[in-house]
């Protein structure tokens, strides 16, 4: 990717978003395989600039559409791998070792969510794909609860391949209005993350006010 021509459509790109724009001006689709399985391991590297771009490389002829949808994919399932393996090895003895110590925790909390896991794991993991930063944090307890690994390797594939195409095809069809992607998911993220926040509190103020009565 040419990178003037980056520069032109977006001056602010910066830091972790700039070394992934780096990468596929020197590498291509490669690249953009590489940065996404960074964005895994790392949250704070954003897909939401990764993924649209690469789909604005696409267009401009530095690699094809399916090069771009094909290599990110690759990258997710990478570096969804490397964290279900985190899971592996950290185990399950040690998760419940450390509930035990967790204020507001306890073991039959872990019990339930490892319940919850066995019953609705499949659907977790694909659809998680397309959730932020649930998308990375899922691979671990997969790793915990030791599914099946072509299993979760194809789960992971089929949803990253969804997400990943449609910001990608996003992108190759906005062309040098690829950020306009940016502005999409910055709202979707806000409704997920208030969401969260708001189901966080609410499990708070229930086991505070259990443990005081």
């Amino acid at each position: 990717m040419d990178a003037t021509a980056v520069a032109s459509t977006s001056p602010e790109i910066g830091g972790a978003a700039g070394w992934a724009v780096q990468l596929m001006e020197r590498l291509g689709g490669i690249g953009a395989g590489v940065a996404i399985a960074a964005e895994n391991l790392f949250p704070p590297i954003p897909s939401e600039v990764i993924l649209p771009l690469a789909g604005f490389a696409a267009a401009r002829g530095d690699m094809t559409l399916f090069e771009a949808i094909t290599w990110t994919t690759a990258g997710s399932v990478v570096g969804a791998v490397l964290l279900y393996l985190v899971g592996v090895l950290f185990g399950r003895d040690r998760v419940y070792r450390l509930a035990e110590r967790l204020p507001l925790f306890s073991a039959d909390d872990l019990a339930k969510s490892e319940d919850w896991f066995h019953r609705h794991g499949t659907k977790a993991v694909l659809f998680g794909r397309m959730i932020p930063v649930v998308r990375s944090l899922v691979s671990v307890p997969a790793g915990l609860q030791r599914m099946p690994v072509i299993r979760f390797i194809a789960l992971t594939a089929l949803g990253s391949a969804m997400w990943n195409s449609l910001l990608i095809v996003a992108g190759y069809h906005l062309g040098g209005q690829w950020e306009t992607v940016s502005g999409w998911l910055s709202r979707y993220q806000f409704v997920v993350f208030t969401a969260v926040g708001v189901a966080i509190a609410v499990w708070l103020f229930r086991r505070v006010r259990a443990r005081s009565a």
